[in-house]
């Protein structure tokens, strides 16, 4: 397997990593993990909570500094193809994760975004992984909290132990109230869609495209 135990998260936003992917982390200590959240470098508050997240988890990572707004204003492929390809390390990855192209919840444009631009730059070549592991989630439309895709081809219930610690990086370390969405969303069932080439994937988001009822914008 290529860069055996080498394992990269790259995320829009820092408390993604612990949102969809802390159990897994946590689960995995003989990793070697690198996090890479494209959003709020320079936030005051989240940048030092996630320095200390990376420490608990025991990770190396960076920061980026994409627009974050509200509006949620499109950024172009290309532009955010550069800001992932900016903060990468030069190095082959045993596996890759990231979010889904549809997102985890309806909806944010910044994890499609994300998805796009890592899956891109391992089709050119510039991200070299043995295997991608996207973000299986689901909310039914706004209709529940997002909850684990079952369909999903890794699904991974957490032990009380594993999913107390990725609660408290929530609550404790980036300060969520225990009645913010992001404390209630916490998923204690991880899952992952799996792929080991671009046409694996592409089947897959043809699939996914039809059973969701839209593009993959």
């Amino acid at each position: 397997m290529t860069g055996t135990n080498e394992a990269l998260i790259v995320v829009a936003h820092p408390d993604d990593e612990t949102l969809w992917a802390g159990g897994t982390i946590i689960d995995n200590p003989s990793w070697s993990w690198t996090i890479v959240a494209l959003c709020r470098r320079d936030d005051p508050d989240r940048a030092p909570r996630f320095a200390r997240v990376l420490d608990q988890l025991g990770a190396t990572g960076a920061m980026g500094d994409l627009d974050d707004g509200p509006d949620q204003a499109p950024l172009s492929g290309d532009h955010v193809v550069a800001a992932v390809a900016d903060l990468l390390p030069a190095r082959a990855w045993a596996r890759v994760l990231t979010h889904s192209p549809f997102g985890e919840y309806t909806r944010h444009r910044r994890h499609e975004e994300v998805s796009r631009a890592v899956v891109s730059l391992w089709r050119r070549g510039t991200i070299t992984a043995g295997e991608i592991f996207l973000f299986a989630y689901e909310d039914g439309g706004r209709t529940y909290l997002p909850r684990a895709v079952e369909r999903a081809d890794q699904v991974t219930a957490l032990d009380d132990n594993t999913f107390s610690r990725k609660y408290g990086l929530i609550t404790n370390t980036y300060g969520f109230a225990p009645d913010s969405w992001e404390a209630r969303a916490t998923p204690r069932t991880e899952a992952f869609w799996r792929f080991e080439s671009a046409t694996g994937y592409d089947a897959w988001l043809r699939s996914e495209e039809v059973l969701q009822g839209r593009d993959n914008r």
